[in-house]
């Protein structure tokens, strides 16, 4: 009477046969690919957008072309009707930072397809890597790294070219040990960071203390961002900056009207992105229909007309969401907003889908590369040629949402939610590349030593 095509998956799933326990995977030879297949594939790098599949071994791409051979074992991602993209580079999104009292923050972001978060929270200090990089070691499903703070930097006994020492790798033991901290994790760790942050919000900062960190953050290759919502900081900050390269971090913000007229303010941010040292970010849920989160900033229509002008001329060409809401330390958009963000500037005109795309992948890769002279950042992160790290985001463009969100080759997001067994596969990233482990969530359980 009821009748199914599909009968038992005995040979797929763990069963019971003749009285005994079948296992279908004790046995089977895995090759250890992952083919996506059939997807579109989106790679602004590499200027591809048709219709291919891809192969992950490991936590790298191996092959991307037409009809992959899938063998005996490997798992197969049907991704037909779906957007295959670099996996999401969100390089200013709070997660995890100081003032974060748990981690879910973390697991919103991967559901919505990020697969990078750079940390940039006002009171990181020298301890940040080490505390961030313990959560690593115990297992998140996203690489991540941070800023540290400006007001931090300049905290302890180290002298500017001692700071520059030590974010370069060359900073004496006696030194850092006298001068520093005490801590020899801290002293360990502390040069892991991608670059420093001044934040006008909670310090403002004096001109000679300014100049201090242009000078540790252009000899020793770290990216500067400062807090961009005063117009009349930004100004400074550039006159300060003397031809050295400075980012200025959720430009939007300063066309929201709270420190200046919004349309002005944000011709006025907008009008120093021009200038070749200056880079500028806008928060993706800012240039959406509403405008923004009402818990964060609204931006208003004019300053969103003037956002997407500067996108589409190239003069700003990367996207954050400096959130999430859900978390204590909350900036002033949402990861729930990036996908929607990308796929509305194509619906409205504003960029194609390629150049959309490399807001948030080839273009935040490509600009860290430059700052920190590494190119570690454009050779495995932002793109999906052959030997890049396996970090995807695929994208069901009709709700605008992530499907899968792949780190380091693991599936960690699946339909806009975490996956929990991909808890360890992110990295800890800083300038010089990444690693899987900083060793700090492991001190206490286990001895290196012989």
């Amino acid at each position: 009477m009821y009748k199914t095509t599909v009968g038992m998956l005995k040979d797929v799933l763990a069963s019971v046969k003749n009285n005994n326990l079948s296992d279908p995977f004790k046995d089977l030879e895995k090759t250890g690919k992952v083919i996506l297949k059939g997807g579109l594939v989106i790679d602004p790098k590499n200027g591809i957008e048709e219709v291919q599949d891809l192969a992950i071994l490991n936590d790298e791409i191996v092959e991307v072309g037409n009809d992959i051979y899938a063998e005996k074992g490997d798992i197969v991602i049907n991704c037909e009707g779906l957007l295959v993209v670099p996996g999401i580079v969100d390089m200013h999104l709070h997660l995890g930072d100081l003032f974060e009292v748990s981690t879910d923050p973390i697991y919103g972001a991967v559901a919505n397809g990020v697969t990078m978060g750079l940390s940039p929270g006002a009171g990181n200090t020298f301890m940040a890597p080490a505390l961030l990089g313990a959560e690593v070691d115990r297992g998140l499903p996203v690489n991540i790294g941070l800023y540290q703070g400006a007001a931090s930097v300049l905290s302890t006994m180290l002298s500017v070219d001692e700071l520059i020492k030590l974010y370069k790798g060359e900073l004496d033991v006696e030194t850092a040990s006298s001068r520093m901290t005490r801590n020899a994790i801290t002293n360990t760790t502390a040069p892991l960071v991608v670059g420093i942050k001044d934040h006008m919000g909670h310090f403002i900062m004096s001109d000679e203390n300014i100049e201090k960190i242009f000078e540790i953050t252009s000899k020793a290759n770290l990216l500067y961002m400062t807090h961009t919502q005063d117009p009349d900081h930004a100004i400074r900050l550039f006159e300060l900056s003397k031809g050295r390269p400075l980012h200025l971090g959720h430009t939007t913000a300063a066309g929201c009207g709270t420190h200046m007229e919004a349309a002005e303010g944000m011709k006025t941010v907008i009008d120093l992105c021009k200038n070749q040292n200056i880079t500028g970010e806008f928060v993706t849920t800012m240039l959406r229909e509403g405008g923004g989160s009402r818990e964060g900033l609204i931006l208003p229509k004019k300053s969103q007309q003037l956002a997407y002008e500067a996108l589409e001329k190239g003069i700003v060409d990367i996207l954050i969401s400096d959130g999430q809401n859900d978390a204590t330390m909350k900036g002033f958009g949402d990861t729930r907003d990036n996908i929607p963000a990308i796929l509305e500037l194509v619906e409205m005109g504003v960029l194609n889908l390629s150049n959309s795309v490399a807001t948030m992948t080839s273009n935040p890769a490509r600009l860290i590369a430059e700052r920190t002279g590494n190119t570690w950042w454009t050779e495995k992160i932002g793109h999906l040629g052959k030997g890049a790290l396996a970090n995807i985001t695929v994208i069901n463009r009709e709700v605008k949402t992530a499907v899968y969100t792949i780190v380091n080759g693991e599936v960690v997001g699946f339909e806009n939610r975490a996956v929990r067994r991909g808890s360890g596969a992110g990295g800890f990233v800083s300038k010089f590349g990444m690693v899987k482990r900083i060793g700090v969530g492991d001190l206490v359980m286990f001895s290196y030593r012989r």
